[in-house]
């Protein structure tokens, strides 16, 4: 049987394998009695890397906003 962690946290950084670099990362537990359920528990995990074989979906908790490309060369340089 495969068991599912949910987790979610400040993403700091990734790599091309998609081994993810998360800040205050928050574990939410499974029930018991049915490892298909999450719980109201949670466990405080703080910074952690997340091997990219094991990551199976990434998403935005509170949406996302566009920011301003800071590799962008200005025009003439």
């Amino acid at each position: 049987m495969i068991f599912t962690v949910t987790v979610t946290g400040t993403l700091k950084g990734y790599d091309q394998l998609l081994n993810l670099v998360l800040d205050e990362a928050i574990e939410f537990l499974r029930d018991a009695d049915d490892p298909l359920k999450t719980t109201d528990q949670t466990r405080q995990l703080g910074l952690i890397v997340c091997r990219g074989t094991a990551v199976m979906l990434v998403s935005p908790t509170d949406g996302t906003d566009e920011i301003a490309n800071p590799f962008l060369q200005p025009d003439g340089a």
